[in-house]
């Protein structure tokens, strides 16, 4: 990846402190089923040595899949977890998320691979104690070899592990409960995800994310009156002098989730605020492996005053790239997607504004997703989006997602941020017209034709 970046603890507050073992939200990847066999080993380790200690354990392994990803296949996450699920029945928890909207006939007549179109559970969030690592990287082989992602370290970060946890729990709550036997159950008194009534799920799965958010932002909102509105808030030299009060915060922590299905749409309206309020002279960088704005975000990148440089996969670097059978056209059909923005931007007389760059590495593809905020006249960045969202038609509408904003007027946190940004635009060349008349850019006609029935869904 492009580095680790640490950050200091947010402003969100969180509930009295009680131990807690590393979990994770991961979904297995677009092309290879099931995250690396070491990594189950090594929970397995761990989990064995929690059983043979002295002193008993409340050591707690809770995984979070998406339903249809983590089922595809003969070899495929549930079969690598089943082993931890029927060993350690009191300690492992493994939840897989069912989109309502993949139910009835649908359902049925949907193979694999085309099932996920429908909806994910999407977010890639890895909890330790009171760490998180945040990113939009699954954990299969690839990520860790040549696939180009972005990575989050939150170091000691209570808040922010709390209410990713409780966030994990919540969408694991709503999610299908797999089984030693390999079969799975909803959590008694939950609606059934696509058998039971849609209007139904979505509601109590609503109330279940909602509660989460509601609390934290009550936590934060106290966090912050004692923070802002108190005589013990100090500068930092002046913190260092006494010793015993409480420095200025310098970074603010942001999380940020997007859940169309169950109408909760938090990270939609704080991106559309941040392009629209973007002022002239203020520079976004913005970066995505699969570019297909939705069409709020192009109005907004072509309406407003502040500069963009975007960031997206050349084809030979798509994950897709290469993919047998109607997969093997997606990376054209993005190629002809991004030609109808470079054109539009052109008619506009927008191309020093808005510029196009495409990444490029030999024998690596790319899935690195995200934003920096540069205001007018700074050259480091003041604000990052980090995590799952790829600002397209499935992250608003179909997934679930979540990302982090991180504000912060720390220097050495804005060298690294803007260092992180440099090395992923350094490996890029910028989008002419001449880019589009190469042979590897030469769209089939079909393709053409299909794209804006199918854009939607990938």
């Amino acid at each position: 990846g492009a580095g680790v970046l640490e950050a200091a603890p947010g402003p969100l507050a969180g509930p009295p402190r009680a131990s807690r073992a590393p979990g994770a939200s991961v979904r297995p990847p677009r092309q290879e089923p099931g995250p690396p066999a070491q990594e189950v080993d090594c929970l397995e380790s761990t989990l064995e040595k929690s059983l043979q200690a002295k002193f008993p354990s409340d050591l707690k392994v809770s995984i979070l899949l998406d339903f249809t990803r983590g089922s595809r296949g003969r070899k495929n996450s549930r079969t690598m977890l089943l082993p931890l699920l029927q060993r350690f029945p009191e300690q492992v928890r493994v939840s897989l998320f069912h989109t309502p909207n993949l139910r009835g006939l649908l359902r049925l007549l949907m193979p694999e691979r085309f099932n996920e179109t429908i909806g994910l559970q999407h977010i890639k969030v890895y909890l330790f104690d009171n760490s998180v690592i945040l990113s939009g990287a699954n954990l299969s082989d690839s990520y860790f070899t040549n696939r180009q992602d972005r990575y989050v370290f939150l170091q000691d970060c209570p808040e922010v592990a709390d209410f990713f946890t409780e966030l994990v729990d919540a969408v694991g709550d709503v999610s299908l409960q797999l089984q030693g036997d390999d079969t799975v159950q909803v959590v008694e008194g939950m609606v059934h995800p696509y058998k039971g009534d849609r209007a139904a799920y979505c509601k109590a799965a609503n109330k279940r994310v909602m509660d989460v958010i509601n609390s934290a932002r009550t936590r934060q909102q106290l966090l912050h009156a004692q923070t802002f509105h108190s005589d013990s808030l100090l500068t930092q030299e002046d913190a260092a002098a006494a010793g015993d009060r409480r420095p200025a915060p310098d970074t603010w922590i942001y999380p940020l989730i997007q859940m169309k299905p169950f109408e909760i749409q938090i990270d939609e309206i704080i991106t559309e605020t941040l392009l629209t309020e973007a002022e002239r002279g203020a520079r976004i960088y913005l970066t995505t492996g699969y570019f297909n704005l939705t069409q709020a975000y192009m109005d907004l990148v072509l309406g407003t005053r502040a500069d963009y440089r975007i960031l997206l996969a050349s084809p030979e670097v798509n994950g897709f790239f290469g993919a047998k059978g109607v997969a093997g056209a997606i990376p054209a059909a993005y190629v002809h997607i991004e030609r109808q923005f470079y054109r539009e931007v052109c008619s506009l007389g927008q191309q020093e504004r808005v510029q196009l760059q495409e990444y490029w590495r030999r024998g690596w593809t790319f899935h690195a997703k995200g934003l920096w905020l540069y205001l007018a006249g700074s050259s480091l960045p003041c604000l990052t989006l980090i995590g799952s969202p790829n600002f397209g038609y499935r992250s608003v509408h179909r997934d679930l997602e979540a990302q982090i904003a991180i504000v912060t007027e720390n220097r050495a946190l804005q060298q690294q941020l803007h260092q992180e940004q440099e090395q992923l635009y350094l490996r890029s060349g910028v989008v002419s017209s001449a880019t589009f008349e190469q042979p590897s850019r030469k769209v089939k006609l079909w393709v053409k034709m299909v794209t804006p029935l199918i854009k939607n869904f990938f």
